[in-house]
């Protein structure tokens, strides 16, 4: 027995527009999401998401069934997202250069999601994608090297960075 997702990949491969409209409805909302959360401008999230189905529909034909549909979809996604970050150039810091003192977040506050957002939005390019890697996608260190072109020490020098400017954003929404 053929399950739907294996049966719409080789119907998408025989360019089926029906197939292909019914792939993109499955998993363009999750995927949109990803490049938002990777790229923060709802214009520059949409104009990759079309640009990352454009390549899932040509290049179908090399899908596998190593994994899933929607981790293989997912990955695409994600190499276009880094693609847009490396052509606008993303900010890498220097950890070493970091002296920014944190204080341990008061007891009993709660934060707002709204507030959590927009903190993880304003994080620099480069922080922001190790974060949405490792933390929001699952990603080990190792495989967001891979997909960021950077070394294990840069993906986790960023993720430190990451969540001390997010700790830092956050203290001084509590404190508002």
């Amino acid at each position: 027995m053929v399950d739907i997702q294996t049966e719409l990949i080789r119907l998408c491969g025989k360019q089926d527009p029906v197939a292909q409209k019914q792939l993109y409805q499955m998993y363009s909302k999750a995927m949109y999401n990803i490049c938002l959360r990777m790229l923060v401008h709802k214009q520059d999230a949409e104009d990759v998401l079309q640009d990352a189905f454009i390549k899932v529909f040509r290049s179908i034909e090399t899908f596998r069934g190593d994994s899933t549909p929607g981790a293989w979809i997912k990955r695409i996604v994600i190499n276009k997202c880094v693609d847009h970050l490396n052509k606008r150039g993303k900010d890498w810091i220097d950890v070493e250069d970091i002296n920014d003192p944190v204080e341990d977040e008061p007891s009993g506050t709660e934060l707002n999601p709204a507030a959590i957002n927009k903190a993880i939005n304003e994080l620099p390019d480069g922080c922001r994608a190790v974060f949405n890697l490792k933390i929001l996608e699952g990603y080990d260190h190792n495989e967001i090297a891979e997909i960021l072109s950077i070394s294990v020490g840069t993906s986790k020098s960023q993720l430190s960075r990451a969540k001390e400017l997010l700790r830092f954003s956050l203290l001084k929404t509590i404190e508002l």
